[in-house]
């Protein structure tokens, strides 16, 4: 269909032309990309650094602990963007947490009861964290089980055996070049903090830059229409579960790398920190959407109001009640501004089939 006179003059003076939005402006575009609605975690970080500064200003302000705090929610930063990935396509992960402690257990099996080298012990670990995922992936689009309730089960099976694994007792003697991975140094930052940056590279560049990463998207936000417009949803979700399942097993190799030793207790703890991380993520730069950076802010935000209350001689339980509340208050956050931003995934993906379809869309056909 040609494109008559009218609709291009419209196109080419400016006017928004039926079915098109205006461009917005560039102060516009400023002002919305630095409203407190987009970017509410970086003046809530800038308002912490200020109250902690001045409240225990000689040990808030210290670069060691700095270095230390981006050591320490290294590992949880990691398990929330590993979670952002099934989030993003609709589907909720309560294994996570599971997973990173059974990742944990079974490096730390392989290395002092199997004697495996390092190598071989960190691919079987990923390949279990795969496995895992696969496992759950079947679960919810084979046999049809919300993820909810398939992914309690499947972390009620993974602390059974765990506890079997480790025989409810420490794995001891993983071997002090195992320890290294996750306690050496580069220019004063752990490794865990650059494998961190790298891998929410990898997961940010997939879906935000990749047609897989639209269908992600496409599927998280409804996924009867992703489905209708062509997105195998079933394949998605099950990669995406897998995905999770190799970071959290990679989680789970650090905190035993770490730790010089296997506890079978350590994996639940993140399942909380991860998910307040992930929907409070979820609230920023990308309007509902969950993202990786988003994520990874809110983590450190977290984190640097936790340390804070800490320095300031906060009761132990201090981290719990915060990443609880956190986590409440980032779901209401999210459920205002979620759909708008997790829909708009499913309309671009509807829209570019119709383009790509009909051969007489405005501004597709030939003129």
């Amino acid at each position: 269909m040609a494109i008559d006179q009218q609709s291009t003059a419209r196109v080419s003076g400016g006017e928004p032309t039926p079915g098109r939005t205006a461009p917005r402006t560039e102060p516009n575009r400023w002002i919305n990309a630095l409203s407190f609605q987009t970017i509410s975690a970086v003046y809530i970080f800038i308002a912490l650094f200020v109250l902690f500064s001045f409240w225990v200003p000689d040990t808030f302000l210290r670069a060691n602990t700095w270095r230390a705090m981006l050591d320490d929610q290294s590992i949880t930063a990691l398990t929330a963007v590993g979670l952002v990935i099934p989030l993003s396509a609709g589907t909720f992960n309560l294994a996570i947490g599971a997973q990173v402690g059974f990742g944990s257990i079974v490096s730390a099996w392989f290395l002092s009861h199997q004697g495996l080298p390092i190598a071989v012990t960190l691919v079987l670990t990923l390949i279990s964290g795969a496995a895992i995922g696969l496992i759950t992936g079947l679960l919810i689009v084979a046999a049809k089980i919300d993820s909810f309730i398939a992914t309690l089960g499947v972390s009620s099976v993974l602390l059974a055996l765990t506890t079997w694994v480790s025989g409810g007792q420490q794995i001891l003697d993983l071997g002090a070049s195992y320890q290294r991975i996750a306690t050496n140094d580069l220019f004063g930052i752990t490794y865990p903090v650059y494998f961190v940056v790298v891998v929410s590279l990898a997961v940010w560049y997939v879906l935000e830059r990749t047609p897989s990463g639209r269908r992600v998207y496409a599927t998280g936000g409804n996924a009867e229409a992703a489905r209708l417009a062509g997105v195998r949803t079933s394949v998605t979700v099950v990669l995406c579960l897998v995905g999770c399942g190799v970071i959290a097993a990679a989680a789970g190799c650090l905190v035993s790398s770490r730790l010089a030793t296997g506890d079978p207790t350590v994996g639940p703890g993140y399942l909380l920190p991860a998910f307040a991380a992930a929907f409070l993520g979820s609230t920023q730069f990308r309007g509902g959407r969950y993202n990786v950076w988003g994520t990874v802010l809110a983590v450190y935000v977290l984190a640097t109001g936790v340390k804070g209350l800490q320095l300031a001689g906060a009761p132990v339980w201090i981290p719990d009640l915060f990443n609880g509340l956190a986590l409440l208050l980032a779901v209401g956050l999210a459920k205002r501004q979620g759909r708008s931003g997790r829909g708009a995934a499913i309309a671009r993906m509807i829209g570019r089939r119709r383009r790509t379809t009909d051969p007489g869309a405005v501004g597709v056909g030939p003129a």
